[in-house]
């Protein structure tokens, strides 16, 4: 196996940002591992001659970013079981020759959550209907959670989810209108924020929620990275909730890519630490 062949990437837009180098490297460093991993900023026009050049030079693997997620499916060989569903990839993975999308979003938050909870037989109160939240809800269906509350703002987006998780999971989904302050029903066992609100370089944003409404028994999670403790998680850890930060996701969707593409099991500890000096 050639040098070439140990690259890993990431396909993301020139505005989009990467902290995920940083860390990634750092568990390559940190275990002796012979691969790189390079950030590409690849423009939508671009991303069909982006995947081909992966292919020409033998890439184990790469992430996509935003928004390049749907897009490269039409590219790949392939889905995995959660990429498929929720029609999202961020993890492109060489197997038996072929260009395999899995997606670790949802798992990487998994992973995290269930630190602190099973999320099994659980209510759910999930605040957006992008790509995050898509991802970690399909991943919450796959685990058997009881019932998953989709509130957002745009109802046809957060609808398509709800149609989506009823129609291909076993778990019960439905929909609620955030047009007004959102107050957490008393049978919510866990409140994931998978929005953007609160992210920098607007850490003093406010999710329109009533905080009141939150009893102490609700874990509460968020999926922003910058700043790491959020306003939301402050607010819910003065009620006296557990909480799960936006890290743990970023860091467990990027060991399990590591050990897709490697086979090895890097160490997270080395990964948080780097991702905190970047941030």
């Amino acid at each position: 196996m050639n040098f070439l062949s140990k690259i890993t990437g990431s396909f993301s837009t020139p505005s989009a940002g990467n902290p995920t180098v940083a860390m990634v490297e750092a568990a390559y460093k940190h275990h002796g591992l012979d691969f790189r991993y390079l950030n590409c900023e690849v423009l939508p026009k671009d991303l069909a001659a982006a995947v081909m050049g992966a292919r020409a030079m033998n890439w184990v693997g790469f992430n996509c970013s935003l928004p390049h997620k749907v897009e490269v499916i039409q590219y790949l060989d392939g889905l995995g079981e959660s990429a498929a569903l929720m029609g999202a990839v961020n993890c492109v993975v060489l197997r038996d020759g072929k260009y395999i999308g899995e997606n670790t979003d949802g798992k990487g938050f998994l992973q995290s959550l269930k630190a602190v909870v099973s999320p099994s037989g659980k209510n759910v109160a999930l605040l957006g209907a992008g790509g995050a939240a898509r991802a970690i809800a399909v991943e919450l269906a796959l685990e058997n959670v009881s019932r998953i509350t989709i509130v957002n703002r745009d109802q046809k987006r957060g609808e398509s989810l709800v149609d989506l998780l009823n129609s291909k999971t076993k778990s019960k989904a439905e929909f609620k209108l955030w047009n007004s302050k959102y107050e957490v029903p008393s049978d919510v066992d866990i409140l994931v924020n998978a929005t953007s609100i609160g992210m920098a370089p607007d850490i003093d944003a406010r999710i329109n929620i009533d905080i009141n409404s939150i009893k102490a028994e609700v874990v509460v999670a968020d999926v922003i990275v910058n700043p790491p403790m959020t306003n939301l998680l402050k607010d819910a850890q003065s009620k006296g909730c557990k909480i799960v930060d936006g890290l743990g996701m970023v860091i467990n969707q990027a060991v399990l890519g590591i050990k897709y593409w490697t086979g090895e099991v890097v160490d997270p500890v080395v990964m948080r630490k780097r991702l905190l000096e970047v941030l």
